[in-house]
Formats: C-alpha cells, sequence, structure tokens
C-alpha cells in the first residue's frame, strides 16, 4: 500500500481529519464528540494521511504551538502499516520547526510503559477524561524516539 502523508491546516482540511477522528475516537473509543472536537484545532498544526488506491483519509496527529502532541488516530484497517511513525515523524518535524524544547501527550494508562521506555517522563498526576484514567508525559524534543506510537487522544 502507499501513502500520502500531508501537514494540514484545519480550515483546509477539517472534513478529512474528522472522518478518521469520528471513526477511531467517537465510534470506537467512544469519546464524547463535544470531547473530541475542541478550539485547539484551529490552532493545530495537522497531519493526514490518506490511501493513494483510494484517497480515503486513513490516519491523523496534530502538534499545538505549546507542544501538545495528540489526537493521532489511524483507522483500524490500516493500523498494521505503521501510519502512526509517519505521523508522530511529522509532528516531531513540526516540533522542531516551532523551535519547541519539549512535547508532551496525554497518554491512556496501558500506554504509560510504553512512552516512559522512550524518554517521556510522567508530569503531575493521575486524572480522569471521558471516563478514562489519563496521565500526562513530556519528552525533550531531541531525546524523542520516533519507532511506533499508540493511538494518543
Amino acid at each position: 500500500m502507499h501513502y500520502s502523508v500531508s501537514r494540514v491546516s484545519w480550515e483546509h482540511a477539517a472534513p478529512l481529519l474528522k472522518t478518521v477522528r469520528e471513526r477511531v475516537f467517537i465510534c470506537e473509543h467512544r469519546i464524547p464528540k463535544r470531547v473530541e472536537f475542541d478550539r485547539k484545532d484551529k490552532q493545530a498544526i495537522h497531519m493526514l494521511v490518506c490511501d493513494d488506491h483510494s484517497q480515503e483519509p486513513v490516519a491523523t496527529g496534530r502538534i499545538l504551538p505549546n507542544g501538545e502532541i495528540g489526537r493521532i488516530a489511524v483507522v483500524r484497517e490500516h493500523r498494521r502499516q505503521q501510519l502512526d511513525r509517519l505521523i508522530f515523524k511529522g509532528l516531531l518535524k513540526a516540533a522542531k520547526e516551532l523551535q519547541l524544547k519539549e512535547v508532551f501527550i496525554y497518554s491512556p494508562l496501558d500506554s504509560v510503559e510504553y512512552f516512559t521506555s522512550n524518554k517521556f517522563y510522567p508530569v503531575g498526576s493521575v486524572f480522569m477524561e471521558a471516563g478514562r484514567p489519563i496521565q500526562q508525559l513530556a519528552c525533550p524534543v531531541e531525546k524523542i524516539k520516533s519507532k511506533k506510537c499508540y493511538l494518543s487522544h
């Protein structure tokens, strides 16, 4: 399979970005729509991956100007293609262009061990969001390993 990876703005690509995030976060993970889509989308840099054959959007993620990486989503049928790596690499490149020293994520507890093994460290205490326990994790940009990145809301 072949894919196209693009850096996009919310204003130009919202319908495509919403398609992926609705399928993954709202339908699969049962995140309420009012939680999934927020005002931060307009200020974020988004990555969008489309299947070259079908032209369908299949993966996305975003980074905010403050270094928050999130909303990484890959539709189920394409998860074995490691598209999350492409998204993460694109977001890391954007972090470097923004001259950020550190990035952070809000991770479900079952993914914390993965991120801590890749140079992220916990910040603050665990909190609940949309009925799920979440831990904030941070990492200096120069220390990030851009291997596999689990779905991050």
